[in-house]
C-alpha cells in the first residue's frame, strides 16, 4: 500500500523552491506553507503557472507559520547559516525535514545532527538530492576501491552564482576518495554561464585515463528527488541520506 503523501513546507522560495514546487503540485503533494525573503504576500500560482494560493509567509514568521500550518516535513534548500536557525525552529515543532541546502562547516553539521537527536525528529541530509548522483558516489567508491594505484581528481562546474565553491556534491566525492586513498585528492572547480551541475572524476596512470561523469540537464532532478526524501521521512526518525531513500 503506497504512503500517504506528506504535507510539506519549502524554506526558500527562489528557482530551486519553485522547481519543488511545481513537481510537488504534479505528484499532489499538498503545500501548506512556503517561506522566503522575498515576494512575501505573495501567492505561489503565480511562480510556478497555476492557480495554487498558498501565499508566501516572511522566514521571521517560521514559528507562528509552522504552528498554523503543521507540515508533515519541510524541505529546506536556503544557505547554511539560516539552515541551522530554520532547523532550530523547524525541530522545536516536532516537524521533519530534508535539507538540501549545501556548505555548511563541520561545526554546523554537528549542530544539525544535535538538534535533530534532541527533539526525536526524522531528517534526510543530502549535499544532492539527485537519484543519479547518489548511484554516481556508489560508481565512485567501487572505482576508487578497485582503481587504487591510479592518480584521481575532480572537476566539478556550475553555474556563474553558485556561491560554494567546491560544491557540496565534490566534497562527498573527496571523502569518499580520501577515504579509500588516505591522501587528499584534488578538487576543480569552474564558475561560468548557467551550468546546473556538471561533475567528473579522473582516475589515471601512465597508460589510461578512466572518466566517471554526472551531468543534470535540468534542476527538475533535485526537486523530484527532494520529494521522494520528503515521502521517506514522514513519521521517521533520526538521520538519514539520499543512500536510504533509494536503497543503496
Amino acid at each position: 500500500m503506497e504512503q500517504e503523501k506528506p504535507k510539506i513546507g519549502i524554506i526558500g522560495f527562489g528557482r530551486m523552491g519553485q522547481m519543488i514546487a511545481r513537481q510537488a503540485e504534479t505528484k499532489n503533494f499538498e503545500i501548506s506553507c512556503v517561506f522566503d525573503l522575498k515576494n512575501v504576500g505573495m501567492k505561489i500560482g503565480n511562480f510556478i503557472g497555476n492557480k495554487n494560493e498558498t501565499a508566501v509567509s516572511n522566514i521571521a514568521d517560521l514559528d507562528k507559520i509552522l504552528k498554523q500550518t503543521k507540515p508533515d516535513v519541510v524541505i529546506d534548500f536556503s544557505n547554511a547559516d539560516a539552515c541551522v536557525e530554520n532547523l532550530k525552529i523547524v525541530a522545536k515543532n516536532k516537524i521533519n525535514a530534508v535539507i538540501g541546502t549545501t556548505g555548511f562547516s563541520e561545526g554546523q553539521k554537528d549542530e544539525l545532527k544535535e538538534l535533530i537527536k534532541e527533539n526525536n525528529i526524522g531528517a534526510v541530509i543530502s549535499p544532492n538530492m539527485s537519484i543519479g548522483v547518489n548511484i554516481f558516489w556508489k560508481l565512485i567508491e567501487d572505482a576508487g576501491n578497485l582503481l587504487t594505484d591510479y592518480d584521481a581528481e575532480i572537476i566539478e562546474s556550475h553555474h556563474i552564482t553558485k556561491k560554494d565553491k567546491p560544491s557540496g556534491t565534490a566534497l562527498k566525492i573527496k571523502e569518499i576518495l580520501e577515504k579509500i586513498y588516505e591522501k587528499e585528492i584534488p578538487s576543480h572547480s569552474v564558475r561560468i554561464g548557467g551550468i546546473v551541475g556538471e561533475h567528473t572524476v579522473m582516475f589515471g596512470n601512465t597508460g589510461e585515463i578512466i572518466e566517471i561523469k554526472h551531468t543534470a540537464i535540468s534542476r527538475d532532478t533535485f526537486a523530484m528527488g527532494a520529494l521522494s526524501a520528503a515521502q521517506f521521512i514522514k513519521g521517521k526518525k533520526g538521520i538519514f541520506s539520499m543512500k536510504d531513500v533509494i536503497g543503496l
